[in-house]
């Protein structure tokens, strides 16, 4: 996946947050792709609720591709 080492460490902030923007995006990505995914695949919101740790109706708010926000 990546190397540990490649992370910057907080003695570099502006690197640091850069990478922490960059996570964020990227798992934003992953979790909507998944998400997306087990729809198809016949999942129900108290399934993907529970496999992203939050109750099914905080999942379909959030995640439901009908009232999702659009990423940046």
């Amino acid at each position: 996946m990546f190397e540990t080492s490649q992370i910057p460490t907080p003695d570099h902030p502006d690197e640091a947050f850069a990478a922490v923007v960059a996570l964020r995006r990227l798992t934003a990505r992953l979790e909507r792709s998944a998400v997306d995914h087990a729809l198809e695949q016949g999942w129900t919101w108290n399934q993907i609720g529970q496999a992203l740790g939050m109750t099914a109706q905080a999942a379909h708010k959030r995640l439901s591709p009908q009232r999702r926000a659009p990423l940046d």
